[in-house]
């Protein structure tokens, strides 16, 4: 049997340090810290929950970051 892969590491990040930011640049400061994928969503957007290294999730009201959160 085939070992189980090793996820890469996650950017050492506080999700809470882009909360207040404008969504441009939360995601600019996001991809240069790291962050694979960057997701920006309205509020109240239904969303699956699987989770996803190096990703990290947005929720923008207005244009500025309100939420934040990984994977």
């Amino acid at each position: 049997m085939a070992p189980i892969p090793t996820p890469p590491a996650q950017p050492h990040d506080d999700p809470e340090s882009y909360v207040g930011l404008d969504a441009g640049s939360a995601e600019s400061r996001a991809r240069g810290r790291g962050w694979t994928t960057v997701r920006a969503l309205p509020p109240g957007s239904i969303i699956t929950m699987e989770f996803v290294m190096g990703r990290l999730n947005f929720e923008v009201d207005a244009g500025t970051v309100v939420r934040c959160w990984l994977g």
